[in-house]
């Protein structure tokens, strides 16, 4: 997902300052905000037991 993207959603989960963070810091916040854990890019290779995660492409990357 492209970073202005990203910070759309953010946007509209009510996120101010998206500008200070990075793409895998505001993933992380949106994730949180949503009431997800707050997983992004922890996963091992191939590891996500997160099926229907909308960061799932981008997180096994």
């Amino acid at each position: 997902m492209r970073l202005s993207e990203i910070e759309k959603k953010a946007k509209n989960l009510g996120i101010k300052d998206t500008w200070r963070l990075s793409k895998k810091e505001l993933i992380k916040t949106i994730q949180r905000a949503e009431g997800n854990f707050d997983c992004f890019s922890t996963a091992r290779k191939n590891a996500c037991d997160q099926m229907v995660c909308c960061w799932r492409i981008d997180c096994l990357r």
